[in-house]
């Protein structure tokens, strides 16, 4: 067969659906990238072969933000329908507000050569749009267009990212920003309860990409670290006591006395005070700071220093005195009060749970459901999905740092995996030692770093 036969008798099978081409290469070695883009050219209809619908509505869809030194945020585009002239004022359907398109250019490598007019099919780039975000649609005013969102995945890895250095958080923060708005599939957020910057993606590949990119465009020096779990404390039994704060140092002095009582709620129902005073035992006035300081204290725990939740406190008696009362001593005696009481209801450590879904072949079918156990989780079933298996699966939270590596290692790269917050639930003795300890040699660690002694 002449090589220019069948050369076309590939292009009509690809064009009718009939063939799929399948070419095997490393990226990251660049085995294989010259031929693939050989063969894209020499084997692939071309655009021009379809004639571009120059009449429709002018449509375009932002489907990357660069950050250049010295230009700024560069938009890349492609215009989906119509054609669009240097300096020409587009719509910005998703945020409603107009851009001007100067200095219209086509990206050829790293460099950026102006033109004056784009059509159908083409891919474009203009700098420093105001209001402009990936995968924002551009059109024309009067003929308003908003094309569906690009399906992004979901991100499978969590991880902190901490700075080498003191005094880059700023820097961190900023990078971090701008990255995002170059790639959606990555997210970042810094958690107060944890007292972490967290990023969200695809897995350690991904975050080592970021990390180089914060070094090389931001000047940032960073590194990855495990991030933190937000535990949580509960009660499983009931009990009373006092908490009185009583201080004289000559002069006015310090007195507040309360008795409450302390008792599990229901799962998820959170905190309720109960102000069961009669007779005037401790002045209205003085009861909210009881409630404070039971809620203060509370959110140091009693197991291992995380926020006790889901009881309720009854303040039922206690005593005063006339001169030397106070909010502030009424508050240390509701602090003193949930210290002597909160132990002896039985306190338990609650861990985060975690919905799993693992797509695995059959072959390694045994190996991934046996790394879940190994993790201390639940499977609650198998499912056929395809050519792949489905596992259904509840865990800690604590137990899939760097899943998304290991299934990769396991399924050698056949497996995918996605997750959603489950709930909390009781962790077992050994887990919450463990926890105890290891927060405790943190504060520890704190304390003595900061110079307290």
């Amino acid at each position: 067969i002449p090589r220019e036969h069948f050369i076309a008798a590939v292009k009509r099978a690809m064009l009718g659906g009939q063939i799929v081409p399948l070419f095997c290469g490393s990226a990251t070695l660049t085995y294989g990238l010259r031929t693939l883009l050989k063969k894209m050219v020499e084997l692939f209809p071309s655009p021009v072969e379809v004639p571009p619908p120059v009449a429709a509505p002018m449509v375009a869809r932002v489907f990357k933000t660069l950050s250049e030194a010295h230009v700024g945020d560069v938009t890349l585009f492609r215009l989906h329908a119509g054609e669009l002239k240097n300096g020409t004022e587009v719509w910005n359907a998703e945020h409603e507000t107009t851009e001007k398109l100067n200095h219209l250019s086509i990206q050829q490598g790293k460099e950026r050569l102006e033109v004056e007019r784009l059509f159908t099919g083409d891919i474009g780039s203009v700098a420093k749009l105001r209001n402009t975000h990936t995968g924002d649609t551009f059109c024309l005013r009067d003929q308003p267009v908003r094309l569906p969102p690009m399906p992004l995945p979901e991100s499978v890895a969590t991880s902190a990212v901490v700075v080498k250095q003191r005094g880059e958080e700023d820097k961190l923060a900023a990078g971090l920003h701008k990255l995002h708005e170059e790639d959606p599939t990555f997210h970042f957020e810094y958690s107060s309860e944890l007292g972490q910057t967290l990023i969200h993606g695809m897995g350690e590949r991904h975050f080592d990409t970021i990390l180089h990119r914060l070094e090389r465009k931001f000047g940032v020096h960073a590194e990855l670290a495990r991030p933190r779990v937000a535990y949580r404390e509960t009660l499983k039994g009931k009990a009373e006591g006092q908490g009185k704060h009583k201080k004289q140092t000559g002069g006015r002095g310090q007195y507040g006395d309360c008795w409450i009582r302390i008792a599990p709620l229901p799962r998820g129902t959170g905190y309720e005070f109960v102000d069961s005073i009669v007779g005037g035992a401790i002045p209205n006035k003085y009861i909210p700071a009881v409630d404070r300081g039971i809620q203060e204290s509370a959110e140091r725990g009693v197991v291992a220093g995380y926020p006790l939740v889901d009881f309720t406190a009854e303040c039922f008696d206690g005593s005063y005195h006339d001169v030397d009362s106070n909010e502030m001593s009424f508050k240390m005696a509701g602090i003193l009060a949930f210290r002597n009481v909160a132990p002896k209801c039985r306190p338990v450590l609650l861990e985060p749970l975690v919905d799993l879904e693992v797509w695995t072949p059959d072959d390694v079918l045994g190996d991934v459901m046996g790394d879940l156990s190994g993790r201390r989780g639940q499977i609650l079933g198998t499912e056929p999905d395809g050519r792949l298996t489905k596992v259904r699966a509840t865990l800690p939270e604590a137990e899939l740092y760097k899943y998304s590596t290991t299934l990769h290692s396991i399924t050698h790269g056949r497996g995918t995996h996605r997750q959603k917050f489950h709930g909390y639930a009781e962790a077992p003795p050994e887990v919450a030692a463990k926890v105890a300890a290891e927060n405790q040699k943190e504060h520890s660690d704190h304390r003595e770093h900061a110079g307290v002694g």
